[in-house]
């Protein structure tokens, strides 16, 4: 991996992992998961397509990029456990 992209991993990573959560949240929500799942792939492709032609312009902006995507990846982490509470409240009764 190029060297100038090795600093992005991390948001990848974690970028990711939260795109999971929040699909699991949506199927849990009961959206029809066929639905879910083309506009999931949409979204990959259209971010997909940003990335590939928007690296060289955001590259001198990459630790503002990092800052913010790893405080949305945070907030929508704290979003998904705090709307599982209650969930999580029945289980226990």
């Amino acid at each position: 991996m190029d060297n100038e992209l090795k600093q992005f991993a991390g948001l990848l990573i974690f970028g990711n992992i939260e795109n999971l959560i929040l699909a699991a949240q949506g199927v849990g929500a009961g959206v029809n998961p066929v639905g879910l799942a083309a506009l999931s792939f949409c979204a990959v492709i259209c971010w997909f397509l940003i990335g590939t032609f928007g690296t060289k312009a955001a590259i001198k902006y990459a630790r503002h990029i990092n800052f913010i995507g790893g405080l949305a990846i945070f907030i929508l982490g704290v979003q998904a456990m705090l709307q599982s509470i209650p969930g999580i409240m029945k289980f226990f009764h």
